[in-house]
C-alpha cells in the first residue's frame, strides 16, 4: 500500500503499473494478488487506512475544551498528519478524485464523515445557512488541495491560525476568531 502511495504520488494512478507496485514493494506479483485483486483494491484499502488514522487523530485532537477549542484541536491533528504523510495526503485528496469512481466516491463518503463530525461539534447557530458544515470542511479541503498540489504538503501546519480562524468566523465574526 505504501509503495503506490508513494508511485502515484509521484506519477499519478494512471501511469502507476501493477509491475512498478510490486518492483518498489519488493513482493512478487502472486503476492500482490494473493492479497488483492488488483490496483484499485490496493488504493482503496490504503485509502480506508489513511482515512481511519486521520479519522482517529482529528477526533482525538478535537476531544477536549470548547467547540472552538474542539475545532482547533481536530483541525491541527489533521494537518498534523497531511504534514507527517505528504505522500498519503496527495493520494487521498488528489490522486483519488480522478483514479477511479469507486475512488472518488471514497473521497466523497470522507468528506461526509468529516462534515458530519463538524456539524456535531459546531454549535447551533439558526442564522447560519444549513449548509454550513459543508462549507467550512469544503473549504479546508480545498485550502490544502492546493498546499499539496504546491508541493508543500510538509508546511500544512503553517495554515492552522488560518483554517482556525476561517472555521470559526461564522460564528465569532472575523475579529474574534482571530
Amino acid at each position: 500500500m505504501d509503495a503506490l502511495a508513494e508511485l502515484t504520488s509521484e506519477q499519478g494512478y494512471e501511469a502507476t503499473k501493477i509491475s512498478d507496485i510490486v518492483k518498489r514493494a519488493g513482493v512478487a506479483r502472486k503476492t500482490l494478488y494473493d492479497n488483492f485483486e488488483g490496483k484499485e483494491e490496493v488504493f482503496l484499502e490504503a485509502f480506508d487506512s489513511a482515512r481511519d488514522e486521520v479519522l482517529r487523530r482529528v477526533e482525538e485532537g478535537g476531544s477536549e475544551g470548547d467547540w472552538e477549542a474542539r475545532i482547533e484541536g481536530g483541525l491541527a491533528a489533521f494537518l498534523g498528519y497531511v504534514a507527517e504523510q505528504p505522500t498519503l495526503a496527495r493520494m487521498c485528496m488528489i490522486e483519488a478524485l480522478s483514479a477511479t469512481p469507486a475512488t472518488t466516491k471514497r473521497y466523497e463518503d470522507t468528506l461526509e464523515t468529516f462534515v458530519e463530525l463538524t456539524r456535531g461539534t459546531l454549535p447551533d447557530d439558526t442564522r447560519l445557512p444549513n449548509t454550513i458544515a459543508e462549507t467550512l470542511v469544503g473549504g479546508v479541503a480545498w485550502i490544502v488541495y492546493q498546499q499539496i498540489r504546491r508541493g508543500e504538503a510538509e508546511r500544512a501546519e503553517d495554515l492552522l491560525p488560518e483554517l482556525t480562524e476561517f472555521m470559526l468566523a461564522p460564528y465569532l465574526g472575523a475579529g474574534m476568531a482571530e
